[in-house]
């Protein structure tokens, strides 16, 4: 495999995430729409997986992003501090009293139960975060002076305005400039694109980031709205591996620098049980997880960013792409069974898993 990772040691940071963190409301076990109390935590699908690599697997992280400077951005900071990720390198926004100019992102998330799916309605327009644009932050110092092995950021940053665009495409040039791997999730939100532009502009976007990512992470969703690839001739609901081996071919002849493609499998039962697994693409190769079927679910918000975070250590530290997908589809798995978006699980527990480890009191 040819990603060259820098040594531990050889940069201030392992990793760095570049993206939105909002505050989650969280209802419980009941709606948003009838809500008298609501579970606070922070999210972001970049930011999550560096607090994934920080809690489970003891990588030093970091997160790139803007806060307005109020106690809503402290609440988030403070959130961010607590999950072991370094804060130094957040933007702070003035704020002018009312969130005319600049605000937090919201994000309201239900988990869903049964035949009731999951619902996430996010309040996030006029962010500090949308707001970023090119030349906000010194990448030359980020990544020449700091260093930091590993960049990751995604689709749903990408999105986010015509500037965060531009401010992925500006950092991902800075970071390859110093042999920084840089990953990349496409994590399609169709909200997001919905007004402007749709798949065609999701398409556009993420077609021009393309050509600077070395890990390409995403479901078939993902890949067939942002970057136009589809298995074609293939019942989705049947995981056919054949489909997206051949998809995964498609991606790599089309962007040479892939060097890894990961992608979830998850077929849905109900809201709340699954069938979860996931493959790795490497050098023509596939390889696929072990299986994990009728998976039960408490939440399954941040699933996919603790695959990815899961993956990436296992690339970081094995090099070898089947070790590294089974690390993601074990942390992404039992990321799902806790509350939240981010991963509460310890390495310990994901090797168990891997191992077959099963859910007998532990004692």
């Amino acid at each position: 495999m040819e990603l060259n990772v820098k040594p531990k040691g050889s940069c201030r940071y392992d990793q760095i995430s570049l993206g939105e963190i909002m505050l989650r409301l969280d209802p419980g076990e009941g709606r948003v729409r009838t809500a008298r109390s609501f579970t606070a935590w922070e999210g972001g699908g970049e930011y999550n997986v560096a607090r994934g690599l920080r809690r489970c697997f003891k990588m030093d992280t970091a997160v790139v992003t803007a806060l307005a400077d109020n106690d809503v951005g402290y609440l988030i900071e403070d959130f961010v501090l607590q999950g072991g990720v370094d804060a130094s390198l957040i933007r702070w926004a003035p704020f002018d009293g009312i969130g005319r100019r600049v605000r937090n992102g919201l994000n309201f998330t239900e988990r869903g139960f049964g035949v009731r799916g999951a619902l996430g309605i996010s309040d996030r327009a006029n962010t500090a975060a949308s707001q970023m644009k090119p030349g906000d932050f010194d990448w030359e110092h980020i990544f020449g002076t700091l260093g930091a092995r590993w960049f990751h950021t995604g689709g749903i940053f990408a999105a986010l305005s015509e500037t965060t665009a531009e401010v992925v495409v500006e950092a991902v040039k800075v970071a390859k400039k110093h042999g920084t791997i840089v990953s990349y999730d496409l994590n399609y939100r169709p909200s997001l694109w919905r007004d402007i532009g749709g798949k065609q502009k999701a398409q556009a976007v993420n077609r021009a980031i393309a050509p600077y990512i070395d890990v390409m992470i995403g479901n078939e969703e993902d890949f067939t709205a942002c970057l136009g690839f589809e298995i074609a001739n293939s019942d989705l609901k049947k995981l056919d591996i054949d489909g997206y081996r051949r998809m995964m071919d498609e991606a790599a002849r089309a962007y040479p620098n892939f060097k890894v493609i990961g992608t979830t499998l998850r077929e849905v039962k109900s809201a709340t049980v699954n069938d979860w697994s996931a493959l790795c693409w490497c050098d023509g190769a596939v390889y696929k997880a072990k299986d994990y079927p009728a998976l039960e679910i408490f939440d399954r918000v941040g699933g996919g960013d603790s695959f990815a975070s899961g993956l990436i250590y296992g690339l970081m530290t094995t090099g070898d792409p089947e070790k590294a997908v089974n690390y993601g589809a074990a942390h992404g798995a039992l990321a799902m069974t806790t509350p939240g978006d981010t991963s509460m699980a310890r390495l310990n527990e994901v090797e168990s898993l891997m191992k077959d480890g099963g859910a007998r009191v532990n004692r």
